[in-house]
């Protein structure tokens, strides 16, 4: 009994050494054939963009940045702008410590958006192999890793998933485009300084193009440390339309890239702010129940924990009326260009056939993608916050033009802020030299 115990433990022994020679065998076959296969990276220089902007060789799309999805199985999502009747199929290619190599077939997703533009924001997906550090991808029509020797890499972005209580943002507003050498200086301070009463610690711009006085004032605004600018030459790519139905502004891309920068900038800030405020330069999300926008995040978020995208109501505060005492009409302000909106306390009256228009404080970590007025895919649920709670102040050409004075509402919100409001607006422009 002895003799086939000792017998059965040798057979035994022997099939387990076979076995870790026939793994290591294979595995020194892989490792061969990969190594042959995915050039090391002192074999190739890789171009590295340092644009906002990259053309995809031999097509007319364009890539904007690339970021990793922890959300999507480590996904790398690039943000790009496609030219919708040009798509071919897409192919990815990283780089990283261990050499550069070709993935998958690129997973091509359309944002279902474009107002009939022939170019189209776009996500490319892109699934990167889980036993290499990547560093650097790019799309590309050829499936030869040789034939893309020149077409430039983007820097894969949030690669570490950051807990919230480490983003060292609460609120974060997304500015999408300044573009026609936009120079409304006053309404501009007037605005970042009402974000900063209210809680915003960070304003993002996609800029394309200002004027001379404006420069001055965001200059002032980045060294401060609240104003990021993006610089966002589309024009130099594209003809960007200054509208947003093509049947009518005609070109090429909705609006200056809109969409674009606006789902790029939820990408950037989704590991370093809490919330994201989505709307245009001239625009406010007021809180009118709360001091500030942390206290009424805190509130809206106790009361539906499993809301990621919070629906806010614009509302006209038509230009062309102005309050009667003339209270604000600063002599200091008179030479400054642009939009006193202190002056401009009537508000026009919602329509019951009408839906307002609305913009957006979403928790980026929900979103996938988003249109202008409303995100187009989300994680979380979505809720309409009552006008009566916040709203948007938007001062701006009217939308009911026919309304006299006496039909528009009072709303003096604003003025609630006065005092500090325009010692801080004095003290940007003076600091910014365009006051003495």
């Amino acid at each position: 009994m002895d003799i086939a115990y000792t017998m059965l433990k040798f057979k035994f022994g022997l099939l387990i050494f076979f076995a870790v020679i026939c793994l290591y065998w294979t595995w020194s076959i892989y490792i061969k054939l990969n190594t042959n296969k995915y050039p090391a990276k002192t074999h190739w220089q890789i171009l590295i963009s340092d644009q906002t902007i990259t053309p995809i060789k031999d097509t007319k799309h364009l890539m904007v940045s690339a970021y990793k999805d922890h959300r999507v199985d480590g996904a790398i999502r690039i943000i790009s702008i496609i030219r919708r009747g040009d798509l071919q199929p897409l192919h990815c290619f990283f780089c990283g410590g261990h050499g550069c190599f070709p993935a998958s077939v690129a997973q091509v997703e359309m944002h279902s958006d474009h107002f009939g533009f022939p170019f189209v924001t776009t996500d490319v997906l892109c699934q990167s192999p889980s036993m290499y550090n990547v560093t650097h991808v790019t799309i590309s029509i050829h499936s030869d890793i040789k034939a893309n020797q020149n077409q430039h890499f983007l820097s894969i972005q949030n690669k570490e998933l950051r807990e919230e209580k480490i983003f060292p943002y609460n609120f974060t507003v997304c500015i999408s485009n300044l573009f026609g050498g936009y120079n409304n200086v006053l309404q501009f301070v007037q605005t970042m300084e009402m974000y900063k009463l209210l809680g915003v610690q960070r304003v993002v711009i996609y800029n394309t193009s200002c004027g001379q006085d404006l420069e001055p004032v965001l200059v002032h605004y980045r060294e401060e440390g609240i104003l990021e600018i993006v610089e966002w030459p589309i024009d130099q790519f594209l003809n960007p339309s200054k509208g947003w139905r093509f049947e009518e502004h005609k070109g090429d891309l909705h609006y200056y890239g809109q969409l674009t920068t606006l789902n790029e900038c939820i990408y950037r800030y989704m590991y370093q702010s809490k919330y994201v405020l989505l709307h245009d330069i001239d625009e406010i999300v007021m809180p009118y129940q709360h001091a500030n926008l942390h206290l009424l995040l805190e509130d809206l978020q106790y009361q539906h924990p499993r809301v990621g995208v919070f629906v806010i109501e614009n509302h006209i505060f038509p230009k062309n009326h102005y309050e009667d005492s003339g209270k604000f009409k600063l002599p200091q302000w008179r030479e400054i260009p642009g939009i006193n909106i202190l002056e401009h306390i009537y508000r026009e009256p919602s329509r019951e056939a009408v839906i307002n228009p609305t913009k957006l404080i979403v928790n980026p970590r929900h979103v996938v993608q988003t249109s202008v007025h409303s995100v187009l895919k989300t994680l979380g649920e979505t809720f309409w916050v009552p006008p009566d709670v916040c709203r948007l102040v938007h001062v701006r050409v009217p939308l009911q033009g026919s309304l006299t004075k006496d039909q528009l509402l009072v709303d003096k919100k604003l003025w609630e802020y006065e005092k500090e409001l325009v010692q801080n607006v004095d003290n940007t422009l003076r600091k910014s030299g365009l006051l003495l």
